[in-house]
């Protein structure tokens, strides 16, 4: 039988998704499974982690009964993951305990103390990210503090897609993402020992595995791995960069033009979270901020993404529909499918007046990360009166989401050409289009199903030759499915937008020490409860 497929897969926060592609990046199938994160105290975000092994092998079992002879036609395998986090395993390949999630908030105080002294421009300026409580820098620290014995029983610290690879190869190996920006030099793509030094963790470096060129490099598939996933042993694996780099790469966020330079071309992904940015190949004129966002490798030689990230993005969609659908209940109507509610949600929201009040989206329990740093934010509604209704609400919310990607878009420099969107929100005929109108700037959607899947398997064909590289995958793999048409900004709307962008960062610095006065309210009155009220 003709081995003709590429399988990407794409293990988020909430569902893993496995897709099967032809070799001319033609999306054939696709199989998916829920992804359950356990939320506890003081923030913490965790998931258990043979649970998302065993979740990805049932979806990639899924898939096999929808392609028929997968497992005899595929030539390839890659599996990109959530980003940054905390997955040890020990020296068996055994968790030590649940993964920390890049939701987790735990280590917020060993982060503000990094921050607040020299490190946090030290670092940033050499592993190009700034310090928050997402990466695994900080929750190494507060696994030294709060759970020592955890963290001594562990061999090496993953990430989500490590932790895959390791389950389908055997390997402990990091890819020059994550593993670079949270203790290396983004310059070099590799570990840096000056970065592990300034962020106290030079004595934990053993626990650091190799880093791995995916599209250089396979590994195949072990006989167990095989049998459990439902595709033949020795398939070779590649393993890909994060999901973040590989949605800008699959949703068209690379672009050069007729004489070969490398475009400014933005890419938004909409999804839980926001991620806005562009590719650069001005590595020598890179200066990452210290207050926020992320340089992260591509897997073109020579390019980087510079990224900024705001924590909640339809996250503040789904706590709207949570509340439309708790006041349906209370009048005793009967709750639309979340489908149908989405539908009229955005038909109202088109329908509405722009600017009735600002909203803030940081609904987060986890605060903000970009592009300002702040465990403590929170969500806010200002600036209405009593005539705003449940169509302004859900105006500002959504108007809230395209500000919060316009304010990253800002803290990276001039605004691009053009913006091209991904994840769930690129569906939203209202959200493309205050994403244009706040910004300014024409937004093209790609038609690509799944861009981090995508990604992901154009990297594996390059690691096994079926492409020479990343950019001479783009025509057929990613142009082809780009939108030919815009979303043209509402040019009534730009100016009513700059001002508001101008009142909304205004919000935000006046909210911070309300923030923090709050918090710390809340954490005294939660101290002084007695045991039997918690």
């Amino acid at each position: 039988m003709q081995r003709d497929l590429i399988i990407g897969v794409d293990a988020g926060t909430s569902v893993i998704k496995a897709v099967a592609f032809d070799l001319q990046g033609r999306q054939l199938a696709m199989a998916s499974t829920p992804n359950r994160v356990l939320t506890g105290p003081d923030g913490a975000a965790e998931q258990d982690m043979d649970a998302t092994w065993a979740a990805t092998a049932a979806t990639l079992r899924a898939l096999g009964q929808r392609v028929d002879g997968l497992a005899q036609r595929a030539i390839a395998l890659a599996a990109t993951a959530q980003g940054d986090g905390t997955w040890l395993i020990d020296a068996e390949g055994r968790p030590v305990g649940p993964a920390l999630l890049w939701l987790d908030a735990r280590s917020r105080s060993e982060v503000q103390a990094l921050r607040a002294s020299a490190a946090g421009t030290t670092v940033a300026e050499r592993s190009g990210n700034a310090l928050t409580p997402s990466l695994q820098s900080g929750q190494l620290l507060w696994l030294a503090k709060h759970q020592p014995e955890r963290l001594a029983r562990a061999t090496t610290a993953l990430h989500g897609k490590d932790w895959l690879y390791f389950k389908a190869t055997g390997v402990r190996a990091g890819s020059p993402c994550e593993s670079v920006y949270t203790f290396g030099d983004f310059r070099t793509l590799d570990y840096a020992d000056d970065t592990l030094r300034e962020l106290g963790l030079l004595p934990l470096r053993h626990l650091l595995p190799p880093i791995t060129d995916g599209t250089r490099q396979t590994a195949p598939l072990t006989p167990q791995a095989a049998a459990e996933c439902g595709l033949r042993a020795g398939l070779p694996v590649a393993l890909p960069l994060m999901d973040v780099p590989l949605c800008v790469l699959g949703a068209g966020g690379l672009a050069w033009d007729a004489q070969g330079a490398l475009r400014r071309v933005g890419c938004s992904v909409l999804g839980s979270t926001g991620m806005h940015g562009w590719a650069t190949d001005d590595l020598a004129g890179l200066r990452p901020s210290a207050e926020a966002g992320y340089t992260i490798a591509l897997p073109q030689p020579g390019l980087r993404l510079r990224l900024v990230s705001h924590m909640a993005a339809t996250l503040n969609i789904d706590w709207l529909l949570g509340l439309l659908g708790g006041a349906a209940e209370l009048a005793g109507a009967a709750v639309p499918p979340r489908a149908q509610l989405l539908e009229r949600l955005d038909t109202l929201v088109q329908q509405a007046p722009p600017a009735q009040a600002i909203y803030l989206p940081c609904i987060a329990d986890s605060g903000e990360r970009g592009p300002f740093v702040d465990p403590h934010a929170r969500a806010q509604l200002g600036g209405f009166s009593a005539a705003l209704g449940v169509a302004g609400l859900a105006r500002a919310v959504y108007e809230g989401i395209a500000l919060a990607a316009r304010d990253c878009f800002d803290a990276l420099g001039p605004l691009p050409e053009e913006i091209r969107l991904s994840g769930g929100a690129a569906r939203s005929p209202a959200l493309r289009q205050l994403l244009a109108s706040v910004t300014g700037r024409p937004v093209r959607v790609s038609h690509r199903e799944e861009c981090g899947a995508a990604g992901a398997a154009i990297m594996a064909a390059v690691a096994v030759g079926v492409q020479p590289d990343v950019r001479a995958a783009l025509p057929q793999w990613v142009d082809a499915y780009l939108d030919p048409d815009c979303t043209a900004p509402v040019a009534a709307h730009i100016p009513i937008y700059d001002d508001i962008h101008r009142h909304y960062q205004h919000m935000i610095r006046q909210a911070r020490a309300p923030w923090h006065a709050l918090a710390e309210s809340r954490q005294a009155h939660t101290a002084a409860a007695p045991q039997e009220d918690r």
